[in-house]
């Protein structure tokens, strides 16, 4: 058995992102797959706040930060050079204003302006133009081969995508729709969205 722990949900973008840069830099790690509504005392017993990835390692230590976990790992190992496309400011902007949008464009029902959810959609749709100017250019954010901020904020342009596919491949985003559709058909995508059954203590 592995080492080391990561509490996860398959469909969670900051876990997704999580388990591609464990993927990429060769990190072994018992996989629990957490039911948000059931989750698991040693879940919280290592991070209180309830939130998924929690890696715990293998000196008891717990990271409960997704872009923590995905920085140490590639710390460990980096064999594509993920570290170098690194864009601090890609990523806050994407980890920020973007996902406030998302979520008050895909769950408007959970806010107090889900009448706004219009609104919501037409920003993410200027930040997402702004990814397209670089993809346009490149053919990944920051360069010709896939690294750390692609990693990052694909799951929630993916989200974003999923809300409405219809009106999603009718906006001028021809960057980022082949970014996206290069990324979710990806090896490294498609095996760490490998459906896993929900852990369980087996006390």
């Amino acid at each position: 058995m592995a080492d080391m722990v990561l509490y996860s949900f398959r469909r969670c973008p900051y876990a997704m992102r999580t388990r591609m840069a464990l993927a990429i830099s060769g990190c072994k790690y018992q996989h629990r797959e957490v039911v948000l509504r059931d989750k698991p005392a040693e879940m919280l017993a290592a991070s209180p706040k309830g939130t998924v990835p929690v890696l715990v390692r293998p000196d008891g230590s717990v990271i409960a930060e997704s872009f923590d976990i995905m920085r140490w790992a590639l710390a460990r190992s980096d064999p594509e050079g993920w570290l170098e496309g690194d864009d601090t400011a890609l990523i806050t902007a994407n980890d920020g204003a973007f996902k406030h949008h998302l979520d008050r464009y895909k769950y408007a029902g959970r806010y107090d302006d889900a009448g706004a959810s219009e609104e919501h959609r037409a920003a993410g749709l200027a930040i997402l133009g702004e990814l397209d100017a670089r993809l346009t250019k490149s053919a990944y954010l920051c360069g010709e081969r896939r690294m750390l901020a692609d990693a990052a904020i694909m799951p929630f342009v993916r989200q974003f995508a999923h809300t409405d596919r219809d009106w999603f491949a009718a906006q001028p985003l021809s960057g980022v729709q082949r970014w996206l559709a290069e990324m979710t058909a990806s090896a490294l995508f498609t095996g760490i969205m490998v459906k896993h059954p929900q852990w369980r203590s087996a006390v």
